[in-house]
């Protein structure tokens, strides 16, 4: 279990009536929090939990539409999703419970700090390296539009600016991390059809290849709830058409695909997680069409480059910069 549910279920009587687990980990705690829902954004987690607790496990980026009179957030690795999170609980939660818990080495000391905008934030458990805090929202907030704190910045791109829009919790929000830049630089002579852009995050590769190439078909796919909404908006921006899709890793992608994009992720949270990413390289094959071809950029530490050679039978670096390699296979 995690060690977060276990911290939680040591005030288990805390508990009982009708709650929300925001953030909700893939474990048992449902099962023995019997008053409780859940609500996630990890796609992933979400096909576990509703595997185990039927009905009981919610996924997206809005509070879900079912009654508590109490809720608790696990901490996520976003200090400004933490914040839109708090918000929007506390903003159903006037004269009631708040609870936050979360790992030290997440920042869960720093985070309780967040709680003093609702009422005085208390600290009642410290173990397994994690701290459970609450708080009696006296001041309950208005709940914020989510697309109100949406980062919107430009590119300039040789064909002209591209409009991206990123949510709070997406990767590299608000802004172009340098693995992503160097991969634009090299999105010449791809081949056309059906492409799927990877772990699509804000929507950047995605919404420059259809713009490029507006003959292809694009497909988003990310497990997270708000990257899936950061790139609907990031598309709409630029007036793209594209289909965004959640799911967990390459097994949610479409088949008979032309070409796959990618910078794929290798962080679960506050902890490495290469599964995703080796999944992509493994499987692609089972997904690009014969003569198609995935290009992708990755840290120069990571070796990709046997993982691909060994799912397509090629693999050529096409870059190198700032640490990170281009990659490029065609399936034979």
């Amino acid at each position: 279990m995690d060690p977060r549910s276990e911290v939680l279920l040591r005030q288990a009587e805390l508990f009982q009536g009708p709650l929300l687990v925001a953030g909700a980990p893939a474990d048992g705690l449902l099962g023995q929090l019997p008053g409780a829902h859940g609500w996630t954004w990890h796609a992933g987690d979400q096909a576990m939990l509703d595997a185990r607790f039927a009905g009981r496990s919610h996924y997206g980026v809005a509070v879900p539409p079912v009654a508590f009179e109490a809720a608790v957030l696990f901490l996520p690795k976003s200090r400004e999703l933490a914040a839109y999170l708090l918000n929007a609980l506390a903003s159903r939660l006037a004269g009631r419970e708040l609870f936050l818990v979360g790992e030290k080495r997440g920042g869960i000391e720093g985070a309780a700090k967040q709680l003093q905008a609702f009422g005085k934030p208390r600290k009642l458990d410290s173990a397994r390296h994690c701290q459970l805090w609450q708080v009696t929202v006296d001041n309950a907030p208005e709940a914020k539009a989510l697309e109100s704190l949406a980062e919107r910045f430009t590119l300039e791109l040789d064909d002209g600016p591209l409009q991206l829009v990123s949510l709070p919790g997406v990767f590299s929000h608000g802004r172009l991390d340098r693995g992503t830049a160097l991969l634009l630089k090299h999105l010449d002579n791809l081949p056309l059809g059906h492409v799927l852009d990877f772990g699509c995050g804000a929507g950047v590769l995605g919404a420059t290849v259809k713009r490029r190439y507006p003959q292809s078909r694009v497909t988003l796919l990310d497990v997270d709830a708000f990257a899936v909404a950061a790139s609907r908006l990031t598309l709409a921006a630029n007036g793209l058409e594209g289909e965004v899709i959640s799911g967990d890793g390459i097994d949610a992608a479409p088949v008979d695909l032309s070409l796959i994009l990618s910078n794929p992720p290798f962080h679960t949270g506050v902890h490495t997680n290469y599964q995703a990413s080796e999944n992509l390289l493994k499987k692609s094959g089972e997904h690009l069409r014969k003569g198609g071809e995935m290009r992708l950029v990755a840290n120069s530490f990571l070796r990709y480059q046997p993982l691909i050679e060994g799912a397509l039978g090629n693999c050529t670096t096409c870059a190198e910069a700032d640490g990170f390699r281009i990659y490029r296979a065609t399936r034979g």
